[in-house]
């Protein structure tokens, strides 16, 4: 008989195994019974963690964003530019990740207050450029929206990088577009070179909260 001892059950570990399976499975795919089959337990265990499929998606979103903070450290002498830029691109990158990462996160909830520290210190170096507290947290919401809409159409064409769904060939989607040729040639913008546009759009978002807001 085995004497090894597996890892206590909880709520870290299972969503922690469920973010391993997500990028084998997607999101469609991941169910209660089958991170129970890959922990080797039964189904009913996880419902003392999680009382449905969204409290686990919850979990893994704080679990998620636990990991981007890890290894997107902010600087304390950031400019607001400078913090909007780092912040969103470590996201973007946390959430390419994960196969459907951007459905994970959209209408999550944080399970606790892991998120607060770099949220403190982003509206007060907001406010302290002299915008309010409302308009402080409307510059943050633009630019995390923007981002999380950005990675959710990105992933619907690329769900894991060097992965194209079918459907989203250029040349196939010209051809069908030829009477329309404004429209089939704006497809290499759409549906192509991700890193590229998604900097160039985020630059105009913030420009936009600069000339909005009169920032520098």
């Amino acid at each position: 008989m085995s004497t090894e001892r597996r890892a206590p059950l909880d709520r870290r570990r299972v969503a922690d195994t469920a973010l391993k399976l997500l990028n084998e499975v997607g999101l469609d795919g991941l169910t209660l019974r089958t991170i129970a089959r890959e922990l080797d337990v039964k189904a009913p265990a996880l419902y003392w963690h999680f009382k449905d499929k969204q409290a686990l998606l919850d979990e893994m979103a704080t679990e998620m964003y636990r990991r981007m903070v890890a290894g997107t450290p902010l600087d304390p002498a950031d400019t607001w530019r400078e913090r909007l830029l780092k912040a969103n691109r470590g996201l973007r990158a946390s959430l390419l990740g994960y196969r459907d990462g951007a459905k994970v996160f959209s209408g999550s909830r944080f399970t606790g207050a892991v998120h607060a520290e770099q949220m403190e210190e982003t509206l007060r170096l907001l406010t302290a450029t002299g915008l309010t507290l409302a308009q402080a947290v409307r510059a943050t919401n633009t630019t995390y929206l923007f981002t999380l809409g950005f990675v959710t159409e990105e992933q619907g064409v690329e769900p894991l990088p060097g992965e194209r769904r079918e459907g989203y060939d250029m040349d196939e989607r010209a051809r069908l577009l030829a009477d329309y040729p404004l429209t089939a040639a704006a497809g290499a913008e759409i549906f192509t070179d991700w890193d590229r546009h998604y900097e160039e759009s985020l630059a105009l978002v913030i420009a936009g909260i600069a000339a909005s807001y009169g920032l520098g």
